[in-house]
């Protein structure tokens, strides 16, 4: 009898198959795939600037309406 491989899940810490029978690994669940995309989706989830620099609101580019700069 084999047992199945499982690691913690990353977002509720449940058992998750880790074989390629498991759409969703790393995660259990679609639900917590789904909720882990929604989380970098709306920038829960950020992989922190090395530099440690906030882009400033002037001259970095950034338009929040999506307007290129001049």
């Amino acid at each position: 009898m084999t047992q199945e491989k499982t690691i913690d899940c990353p977002y509720c810490g449940g058992p998750a198959r880790v074989d390629p029978g498991n759409p969703y690994r790393p995660f259990c669940s679609r639900r917590c795939k789904m909720i882990d995309l929604g989380d970098w989706l709306d920038e829960s989830n950020r992989i922190p600037d090395p530099s440690g620099s906030v882009p400033s609101a002037a001259g970095d580019g950034y338009d929040p309406d999506g307007q290129p700069p001049h």
